[in-house]
C-alpha cells in the first residue's frame, strides 16, 4: 500500500464506524472498559474490524481509544496498558490484511489539564506519549486523536507523538451544534492551532451530519488544510430505555457526498454508524471520485511547501492563546466594598452564615441585619451543606437585597462542569454578587458505596482562571462576551495541610491564576499559621484568617479528629475538656478564637469568622475582642 498522505492525496479515503456502538449491540455491557475486550474477548473486537473491511473501509481504528492510564486506572487496568494498546493494533492489523491503513486510536485523558485542571501539559503530553509508544510496537500506520474538546490537550497530543515518531496524524475536536467546542472555542480558532502540528484536522461526534456540514463549510473556508470528518448516526433518540441513533445509512452517506465537496479528505462515521452506514458512505465517495480527484489535483498545486506529506516538525504544544482582545478590566477597588477594603489597607470583617434548609431564607436575611448593625463589613454565604438546602447563590441575592450587606460567595467545583460553573458565575454578576471564594469542594462518599465518590471536572485552580478571563471579557472559549465582569476574585488556603509543600505550591498557581485575596481555613494554633505565612509573604496577597468558635467539646473533638488539614493543639482541646458547663463551653470557645485572631492580628488584613450551629452571637463576640 501507498504511504497514507499520499494515498489521500490521491482520493478521498473512508474511516469506519463506531466500534463501541458495534460492541454493544454484540452484547457486551456499557459499563465494561470496551478497549480491555482486546485482551478479554478479541475475538468480538476482530469481528468489527471484519466487518468494516468488508464494507469498504480504507483505515480501521484500534479499539483504544480510552487505553490511557487515567481512564485505564479507574478500571484497575493501568498496569496493562500496553497490552491493551498493542493488542488493540495487532488486531486491526490482521483484519486489516493489507486492505486498510491502521489508524492507533487516542482519545482525551478524561481529566482537565491546565489552564483549567491541576495536570500540567507536560504531564498530560507523558500520559500521551506513553499510549503512543504502545501502538507503535502493535504496529499501526497513521494516529486518529479524536473526539477532544480541549485544544491544548490535543496539541499535548500531537507532540507526545511528534516526540516518538513521524506517522501521519490526525486531530479531531468534537463540537456543538453551533459548530463550537464543548468549551466554546469557534473552528476559526481551534482550526489555525492545530493546523500547524496536524496533518489532518476534522472533527468528530457529539452531532449529527447536518450541523457537522455547516462546520466543514466554516473550516473549509479558511484553510487549504486536508480535513476529516465523522459524524454521529444523529443524536440518540431514548426508546424503551435505549439509545438508538435513527440516521439511516443512506441519510449519512448523502452527507458524505457534500462533505467531500468542501474539502474534506477523510470521512467515516463514529457513535451509532455501523458496517452499513461505512458500505454506504464507500459508494457515494466513489461515485463522487473523479470530481473529487481534479480537485485534489488543483489543491495541490497550491499546497504551502512541506504539507504535502511532510510532517511537522516536533514541538512542545504551546499554550492556546485567546483570539478576542480582552477589553479594560474593571479596577479592583471599584469591584466591591471588600475589595476598596482591602486595596486601602483596612481591616475586614467577615462571618458566614449557613444556607437554611428549605426555601424561606427569612432568618438568614435577619441575621445579616443583625451583623451589619454590629458593623460586620461582608456576610460570607458557604457552598457545602447537604441536604435540602437553598443554594448559597440564592441567598447570596437575598441577603444583598434585603439585608443591604454586602456577601462573599463561596462557589464549589464539586459535581458542576465548566460550562455549567462559567454560565452560574455570569448569573451571579448579573444579580449583582461581586465577591466570590473558589474552592474546590470536598470528596464525599455516597450512601453505602465508597467508591463513589464527587465529580469534578476542573479544580479552584482552572475556575479561578476562568474567572480572570471572565474579568477580561472573554468566555473559556476565548469568544468575547461584551461587557467584562468585575468580580472579586477569593481562594481559600489552609496553613494545616497535611502536604504543606503541596498547598504552597497551589497557592502560588491560584495568585498566578487571578487570585486577589485569600481566607485561611479555621486557626487554631498561631505556630501553624505562622510557619505558613513565612512560606507565602512574598506573593503580598492579602490574607484573611479564618476563625472557629468551639460551641461545645464534642465541636472541639469532631475537628481536632474529623476534619482533613485541620490542627487543634493538645493544650486547646484540654481547656474544652476542662469546660462542663454547655454555656460556659461555649464562652471558652469564643475566647480561644478570640485569643488566635489577636495574636495574628498583624499578620492579616481580615478576619472570618464561622458562625456553629448558626451561633452568630459567638461570632459577634469573637469580633469584638478586634475593636
Amino acid at each position: 500500500m501507498k504511504p497514507f498522505l499520499e494515498a489521500i492525496d490521491e482520493r478521498v479515503l473512508v474511516c469506519d464506524g463506531a466500534m463501541g456502538t458495534m460492541l454493544y449491540a454484540k452484547g457486551v455491557f456499557i459499563n465494561r472498559c470496551f478497549d480491555a475486550l482486546n485482551l478479554a474477548e478479541p475475538g468480538r473486537v476482530a469481528e468489527v474490524h471484519h466487518e468494516y473491511v468488508r464494507a469498504g473501509a480504507d483505515v480501521l481504528e484500534t479499539n483504544t481509544f480510552g487505553a490511557n492510564r487515567i481512564k485505564l486506572r479507574g478500571f484497575g487496568l493501568a498496569d496493562r496498558l500496553r497490552e491493551i494498546n498493542v493488542e488493540g493494533a495487532r488486531l486491526a492489523r490482521t483484519a486489516a490484511g493489507g486492505r486498510a491503513y491502521v489508524a492507533g486510536a487516542i482519545g482525551p485523558l478524561g481529566i482537565r489539564i491546565e489552564p483549567w485542571g491541576k495536570t500540567g501539559r507536560d504531564e498530560a503530553e507523558a500520559f500521551f506519549r506513553e499510549q503512543a509508544e504502545a501502538l507503535l510496537a502493535g504496529g499501526i500506520d497513521l494516529f486518529i486523536l479524536e473526539t477532544f474538546r480541549d485544544v491544548t490537550e490535543l496539541r499535548a497530543a500531537i507532540a507526545a507523538i511528534r516526540g516518538v515518531c513521524d506517522l501521519p496524524v490526525v486531530a479531531q475536536m468534537t463540537i456543538e451544534e453551533d459548530g463550537n467546542s464543548l468549551d466554546g472555542m469557534p473552528p476559526e480558532q481551534f482550526v489555525p492551532a492545530l493546523e500547524p502540528y496536524a496533518d489532518i484536522v476534522g472533527v468528530n461526534c457529539s452531532i449529527g451530519p447536518a450541523p457537522m456540514l455547516e462546520t466543514i463549510e466554516r473550516m473549509s473556508a479558511m484553510t487549504r488544510a486536508r480535513l476529516a470528518a465523522q459524524p454521529n448516526a444523529g443524536r440518540p433518540r431514548d426508546i424503551e430505555g435505549r439509545n438508538i441513533y435513527l440516521s439511516s445509512p443512506e441519510y449519512i452517506a448523502s452527507y458524505a457526498r457534500r462533505f467531500m465537496s468542501h474539502g474534506v479528505r477523510l470521512v467515516g462515521g463514529c457513535c451509532g454508524t455501523t458496517p452499513e452506514h461505512i458500505r454506504q458512505i464507500t459508494l457515494a465517495v466513489k461515485a463522487f471520485a473523479p470530481e473529487v480527484a481534479r480537485a485534489a489535483g488543483r489543491e495541490r498545486q497550491h499546497r504551502p511547501v512541506g504539507s504535502h506529506g511532510d510532517p511537522p516538525p516536533a514541538k512542545a504544544a504551546p499554550v492556546v492563546t485567546v483570539a478576542g482582545d480582552a477589553v479594560p478590566t474593571v479596577p479592583r477597588a471599584e469591584r466591591s466594598q471588600l475589595a476598596r477594603t482591602l486595596v486601602e489597607g483596612r481591616f475586614a470583617t467577615i462571618v458566614a452564615l449557613t444556607p437554611p434548609t428549605g426555601c424561606v431564607g427569612d432568618v438568614m436575611i435577619d441575621r445579616a441585619r443583625l451583623l451589619k448593625a454590629h458593623g460586620v463589613d461582608v456576610v460570607h454565604i458557604p457552598d457545602g451543606p447537604r441536604g435540602a438546602r437553598m443554594s448559597a447563590l440564592s441567598l447570596a441575592v437575598l441577603i444583598q437585597q434585603h439585608a443591604w450587606i454586602e456577601t462573599v460567595l463561596q462557589y464549589s467545583c464539586r459535581d458542576r462542569n465548566l460550562l455549567g460553573m462559567q454560565s452560574d458565575l455570569l448569573g451571579a454578576h448579573a444579580m449583582g454578587v461581586r465577591n466570590v471564594m473558589i474552592v474546590t469542594g470536598d470528596v464525599s462518599h455516597v450512601g453505602d458505596y465508597p467508591d463513589a465518590t464527587a465529580v469534578f471536572d476542573v479544580d479552584s485552580i482552572g475556575l479561578t482562571n476562568v474567572v480572570s478571563r471572565l474579568n477580561r471579557g472573554l468566555d473559556i472559549g476565548g469568544q468575547p462576551i461584551g461587557s467584562p465582569t468585575s468580580f472579586h476574585i477569593g481562594v481559600q488556603v489552609n496553613p494545616g495541610a497535611e502536604d504543606l509543600e503541596s498547598e504552597i505550591r497551589r497557592f502560588g498557581y491560584k495568585v498566578e491564576a487571578g487570585a486577589e485575596f485569600a481566607v485561611t481555613t479555621p486557626v487554631f494554633d498561631p505556630g501553624t499559621f505562622e510557619r505558613f505565612f513565612k512560606r507565602i509573604e512574598s506573593a503580598r496577597l492579602p490574607l484573611i484568617i479564618g476563625l472557629w468558635p468551639f460551641d461545645s467539646v464534642l465541636n472541639a473533638e469532631f475537628m481536632a479528629n474529623e476534619v482533613p488539614g485541620v490542627r487543634v493543639p493538645d493544650a486547646v482541646l484540654a481547656r474544652m475538656r476542662r469546660i462542663e458547663d454547655p454555656e460556659a463551653a461555649v464562652a471558652e470557645g469564643v475566647a480561644i478564637a478570640r485569643e488566635v485572631g489577636c495574636a495574628l492580628r498583624g499578620a492579616v488584613q481580615g478576619v472570618h469568622v464561622a458562625a456553629p450551629s448558626g451561633r452568630i452571637e459567638s461570632a459577634l463576640e469573637v469580633l469584638a475582642g478586634f475593636h
